[in-house]
């Protein structure tokens, strides 16, 4: 079973992204139309899993699915869509020690949006990121060894933070419409 570890915000997850997304665009050539870092990694002081999550946006999801040898070859394990209809998740690293997190969706997908608007209203708004990262730290330590738990116990954090998320994103929207 993996042990839930959250870890100080590390200055060269920005750069394993950058590494790691060189290969899987290499590798995607042709399909992947976007790929983005996310989740705590992706956000600057933020406590994290030292996991990074990647959320990319392809053309045709069979085409990913007929990659999985090669997704395999490079050390990612396939989970297909691990729970989320329309989305193909992998990992990399061992069964204890995630290193990478893939999730990848047909362009458009309201999921990508969602987290990725997670991500910067966070890094917006640090206080609220601070919330999160003590949030983390508690439960990481009093569900060190079962994450299914780890993360139920985070889930209504996230739907509020998903809530001003979505408002603060339209909220940009609304301006930026204004200004043109």
């Amino acid at each position: 079973m993996r042990k839930i570890e959250v870890i100080p915000f590390q200055t060269d997850w920005k750069h394993s992204f950058q590494q790691e997304s060189g290969n899987l665009k290499t590798m995607l050539a042709g399909c992947l139309i976007s790929l983005e870092h996310a989740g705590s990694t992706a956000i600057p002081g933020m406590t994290a899993k030292p996991t990074i999550d990647m959320f990319g946006e392809v053309s045709n999801l069979d085409v990913v699915d007929a990659l999985s040898p090669q997704f395999i070859k490079n050390g990612y394990t396939p989970r297909g869509e691990n729970g989320i209809t329309g989305r193909r998740y992998f990992f990399k690293g061992t069964a204890e020690q995630h290193t990478f997190h893939l999730h990848l969706y047909l362009v458009g997908s309201p999921e990508i949006q969602r987290h990725l608007a997670f991500r910067d209203y966070l890094i917006a708004h640090p206080l609220e990121a601070e919330s999160y990262s003590l949030l983390k730290q508690e439960l990481a330590k009093r569900f060190m060894f079962d994450p299914v738990a780890y993360t139920e116990a985070k889930s209504s954090f996230i739907r509020e933070i998903d809530r001003k998320a979505a408002k603060w994103l339209d909220n940009l929207k609304s301006i930026q419409d204004a200004d043109l």
